[in-house]
């Protein structure tokens, strides 16, 4: 995480600041702030039996066609709500209520990622107790997106296969902290020709990483049955999770160091 381009600070938790001994220190309070209020955000979803989401790639690479689809065809099924996350603009907010699903647009203006406090806010404008999958689209960017719990149990991060299947390598923090990785835009392989799903695979496993990996395309519709098999089988579990009293984190990797692949506990109820 950029600890120099003030990324980590944000309209969501800038009223945290605080004199403090130095940018380390200061980096330190912000990021501990922003694990406690991913954790009140996880109780939310979790007291509704809500999934949460984060979907997480490069710009362009298609999070917003993929959901789209997704809302096309699991809208009649599952109540779909969607956080996006974007420097500027409502447009991708606009295209998803055109397909008659609630979303709530958070600009982040320089930060270049979303954080808890953030989609907090957010949250106040969803009727969670309307809600069976919970989206949160995070600002395109294949570096600190990963570094940011917001709240959500899963990470999915997508990789369009016209950026090159060395990703995994190259961004090795975004693709440890995959629980899913799809190779995006799947009906162009052909006709790039120079990128092989079966390396991309690779790189990842390369990183112990022992996600699934889909290859699909939104477009053409090819390779979504999975994407939607995924989807019900972990709503499933969340529903199991809650029943029984647990939670589920999703990975994180903070400046190399504080990094948890998934961890099962008791969830807090609010009294």
């Amino acid at each position: 995480m950029c600890d120099t381009c003030g990324c980590t600070i944000t309209d969501g938790n800038r009223h945290l600041l605080k004199p403090a001994d130095g940018t380390v220190e200061v980096l330190k309070n912000l990021l501990n702030a922003n694990d406690r209020e991913a954790e009140h955000n996880r109780r939310h979803f979790d007291e509704r039996a809500v999934l949460a989401i984060n979907l997480m790639s490069s710009p362009g690479s298609g999070k917003t066609a993929l959901l789209e689809a997704t809302i096309e065809r699991l809208g009649g099924r599952h109540r779909i709500a969607v956080v996006e996350g974007d420097l500027e603009t409502e447009n991708d907010a606009e295209r998803i209520r055109g397909k008659g699903v609630p979303a709530v647009q958070i600009t982040t203006g320089t930060a270049c990622h979303l954080d808890a406090h953030l989609v907090h806010n957010a949250l106040h404008q969803v009727d969670l107790n309307a809600v069976d999958i919970l989206f949160i689209e995070n600002v395109g960017n294949l570096v600190c997106p990963a570094s940011f719990d917001l709240g959500q149990h899963y990470n999915v991060t997508l990789l369009s296969c016209t950026e090159g299947d060395d990703k995994p390598a190259k961004y090795p923090v975004m693709f440890r902290a995959a629980d899913l990785m799809l190779v995006t835009k799947g009906d162009l392989l052909e006709v790039l020709g120079d990128f092989d799903p079966a390396k991309a695979e690779r790189h990842l496993r390369e990183l112990a990483n022992p996600a699934p990996v889909i290859t699909l395309s939104a477009r053409k519709g090819e390779g979504l049955d999975a994407w939607f098999a995924w989807l019900d089988a972990k709503l499933a579990e969340q529903r199991e999770r809650v029943r029984a009293g647990a939670t589920r984190k999703p990975a994180i990797q903070q400046d190399g160091v504080r990094f948890h692949r998934v961890q099962e506990g008791q969830a807090h109820r609010h009294v």
